[in-house]
């Protein structure tokens, strides 16, 4: 490791090159989420990606690959976006902005390539990570997926279901344009909030304590599937002092929609 702290000037990010660094990213994705070795992204499909319009985006340290971003092509009624499928930070360069970093880039490679919205799936009950997603980036979620891997080798899944949101970034929306070009937050009126304690990581690597993080999970399942069955959206996030979590809910007065007529 460098010197100084990561996530300074030293940290460089950049698209991944050859198959070494490819190959560095399942190292990484192995090293951070512990999965078995069915469960791992294999090289093959960093190369693929990179081979038909998706991102594999590196951040290094000097020549030492420390995070990565991997998405895939995707297309919905007809309009082109990408799946941001893994976002990677190694431990010890984590709490520096190199995961907001790593995804900035990812935005201003897909406005280069004229994509509009970018898309990917996170765990509700991951309290840093929403905030990154919804407060620091400007996207939204109004759609809940209940156990959407199935089960998952990771041992920082608690052994839970895989229940995910799914956070919609429209790269080109007044939203994130005054967010992050501008420096201006959203506001919106809250018609719901809905509650994650800071004790839940606590909760799912404790065997004793799993089922108070699993009742936590499903009451908030309920709460996001009957809020977005009433056009709610989850447009913001708040921590408290001590690092609890609020998701919170209004309704979205821009357009921005590549739903089929018979999605929710």
């Amino acid at each position: 490791m460098s010197a100084t702290v990561p996530g300074a000037e030293q940290i460089t990010i950049r698209k991944c090159d050859g198959i070494d660094e490819l190959n560095a990213c399942v190292t990484l994705q192995k090293e951070v989420w512990k999965f078995d070795d069915v469960d791992l992204i294999p090289l093959r499909m960093f190369v693929v990606s990179q081979k038909i319009g998706g991102q594999v985006i590196g951040a290094f340290d000097g020549r030492e690959l420390v995070g990565f971003a991997f998405s895939i092509p995707g297309s919905r009624s007809g309009h082109a976006y990408l799946h941001s499928h893994m976002l990677a930070v190694r431990e010890s360069y984590r709490n520096y902005g190199l995961g907001r970093r790593l995804k900035l880039a990812q935005r201003d490679d897909a406005i280069a390539h004229g994509v509009e919205l970018l898309e990917w799936t996170f765990d509700p009950l991951e309290i840093k990570n929403a905030h990154l997603n919804l407060a620091r980036l400007g996207a939204i979620a109004r759609r809940y997926s209940v156990n959407h891997y199935g089960h998952s080798s990771s041992p920082l899944q608690g052994g839970l279901p895989t229940d995910r949101l799914v956070a919609e970034w429209w790269l080109k929306s007044k939203r994130v344009v005054n967010l992050l070009d501008k420096k201006q937050p959203p506001q919106f009126p809250v018609e719901l909030r809905i509650e994650v304690p800071a004790q839940v990581y606590a909760w799912k690597a404790s065997a004793a304590d799993r089922q108070k993080a699993a009742d936590v999970q499903k009451r908030n399942r309920e709460q996001f599937l009957t809020a977005f069955s009433r056009g709610l959206a989850v447009l913001g996030y708040e921590r408290d002092a001590k690092d609890n979590g609020t998701f919170l809910l209004g309704r979205w007065d821009e357009p921005w929609s590549y739903a089929a007529k018979d999605e929710d």
